[in-house]
């Protein structure tokens, strides 16, 4: 008898933290809004949101948080934005580097 991957049927919550310097703010923001759109269009999500914050110190901090239904939305999400970057030729964690950006990424659950 084989096993199915079975997938986790409560909410998941993908929580990334940004550290912004003030000179690659614009090209980040809107590429994070180019993002936020996309997923916004996809099944599954549940919210999206950008929490912005600026420190006086010449950098801002950017919190994002997207509710998924689901792991299996959230799994397809990612395909699905994994497939729309190599079409673009996009390299997230290259567009990041260049602008000297610093992120901690990470996925949760409620229990």
């Amino acid at each position: 008898m084989s096993q199915a991957i079975a997938f986790d049927r409560r909410p998941v919550y993908r929580i990334d933290r940004f550290n912004v310097p003030a000179t690659g703010w614009n090209a980040f923001l809107e590429r994070l809004h180019l993002t936020q759109r996309a997923l916004d269009q996809l099944p599954g999500c549940c919210q999206n949101l950008v929490l912005t914050q600026p420190d006086l110190g010449g950098e801002f901090n950017v919190m994002t948080v997207v509710e998924w239904i689901d792991e299996s939305h959230m799994s397809a999400a990612k395909a699905v934005m994994q497939a729309r970057y190599a079409k673009e030729r996009f390299d997230p964690a290259a567009f990041m580097q260049g602008l000297g950006v610093r992120a901690e990424l990470g996925v949760y659950r409620s229990e």
